[in-house]
């Protein structure tokens, strides 16, 4: 598969041409990549405006993706959340105030979405699950939760994967959507690579009528690369407005360097990545093995990710991360009960082996597993928008009570808001912050 952005970049380079154009490193070397960092010259395309090599690119991703249309993003899965809650709400009834019904567990970044939009939100809370991370959506609840709805929402939003690697059943919410007509959203933002798997569940794939992909946190892309899709046959129109929709929530200048990771993925994608996939499966698999013999189980849903349930034994002193990392491991994420390692064909099989070792290696001590931490029911009294523009104040999260929350204060990862602007601060909010570390809050200035 040809890579136009990085064939051009690399040409460039070697051109000899002064460059009396942004940006003002002028290509000389500082951190090691200045050459390759370029801007909107002639010939480089417009991402905001492709008809070039970005076009061209974009549609090899299409191809790979079996899209309608694929858009890069410079600003992650966070600027694809924002362009896919425009495209929805373009279409919404304006007969009353636009909402969207979405899980509970959604990121922080669509909160945001909702401020600029103006638009409100309908929650599906998580049914006896244990933390803010997991709200399981099957079909007959997001069918119920329609039947109750006096109005139905301008769109249904999912997160899947969720950040400890539960996959919903999207064909599923697929068909209960198509009965309303309404179009489902997802933020695939960790999934990139299920396109790729033997199961091909990639929510595009399953029937989500839009969906983002964080192409860094699971495929050889520069932090910030990432993928707006829209699915095949685009019943609802989505394509005609999707690059519109990606500018007016992002940079102006967008990173060339991270286009042309996404440009040279999709050589990668399309000549190695399966079979490199079957391979870090295998690896995972003999991992989950050792987790077994110690009785500890992993409650992801995805091939590349092992969320180790821990919730039986007693952290050590400086909690479960900190083994991991006296082991010689980074996790992507981990708290009192869980701790999640993101794995890719790109790691080493001595990263495989040291997890392994570190499992092997456990001596905690067994315990009671503790009341599941269950996100409950919150009063709202403003709307997203009118908390978000608020005038604030920071204050120490156990004196929170009954405040009203003016920003989703939580830590990234997993950046799960514990509670949402406009909502009333409650107990259960109170019990969540002290479990999750949370210690101050940004709540309304009285």
């Amino acid at each position: 598969m040809n890579t136009p952005i990085a064939d051009f970049v690399k040409n460039y380079t070697k051109s000899n041409f002064s460059r009396l154009h942004m940006p003002g490193h002028k290509g000389v070397s500082l951190i090691g990549c200045e050459s390759l960092d370029i801007t909107e010259i002639k010939g480089a395309d417009e991402l905001y405006s492709p008809s070039g090599i970005i076009r061209e690119s974009e549609s090899n991703a299409s191809k790979l993706f079996n899209t309608e249309r694929t858009v890069y993003s410079a600003g992650g899965s966070s600027q694809s959340i924002n362009a896919m809650l425009y495209l929805a709400f373009l279409r919404a009834e304006k007969k009353y105030r636009p909402f969207v019904l979405a899980g509970r567990n959604a990121h922080k970044s669509f909160i945001y979405a909702l401020a600029k939009l103006d638009c409100d939100v309908e929650w599906i809370y998580p049914q006896n699950e244990h933390g803010i991370c997991r709200c399981t959506v099957t079909a007959d609840v997001l069918r119920k939760r329609l039947k109750e709805l006096e109005h139905l929402p301008f769109a249904v939003y999912i997160t899947s994967p969720d950040y400890l690697g539960g996959i919903a059943d999207i064909a599923g919410l697929s068909a209960v959507c198509g009965e309303y007509n309404i179009p489902l959203l997802v933020d695939n933002a960790h999934g990139a690579y299920l396109a790729f798997t033997e199961e091909k569940n990639h929510p595009i794939l399953m029937g989500a009528d839009m969906c983002c992909d964080s192409a860094h946190k699971t495929l050889p892309v520069l932090t910030g690369g990432g993928y707006l899709h829209i699915a095949k046959g685009d019943k609802y129109g989505f394509s005609k407005d999707a690059v519109r929709a990606t500018e007016i929530f992002g940079s102006t200048s967008p990173s060339y360097l991270i286009l042309q990771s996404l440009d040279l993925c999709n050589r990668y994608i399309d000549e190695k990545i399966c079979e490199e996939i079957k391979f870090s499966r295998k690896k995972c698999d003999e991992i989950r093995l050792v987790m077994k013999e110690k009785g500890i189980s992993d409650i992801s849903d995805e091939p590349l990710k092992i969320t180790a349930d821990l919730r039986g034994f007693t952290p050590p002193l400086g909690g479960f991360s900190e083994y991991f990392r006296s082991c010689g491991i980074e996790p992507e994420y981990g708290d009192g009960d869980f701790a999640v390692f993101m794995v890719s064909p790109f790691n080493h099989t001595a990263d495989f082996e040291k997890l392994k070792e570190a499992f092997r290696s456990l001596n905690f001590e067994a315990k009671a597993r503790s009341e599941p931490m269950i996100l409950q029911t919150a009063k709202r009294v403003m709307t997203v928008r009118e908390a978000v523009f608020s005038q604030c104040e920071t204050v120490k999260a156990e004196n929170s009570l009954g405040r009203i929350c003016a920003s989703p204060t939580v830590s990234c990862p997993p950046a799960v808001p514990i509670a949402v602007s406009g909502e009333v601060i409650n107990e259960n909010h109170i019990i969540l912050f002290k479990h999750y570390k949370t210690d101050n809050i940004s709540v309304v200035q009285e």
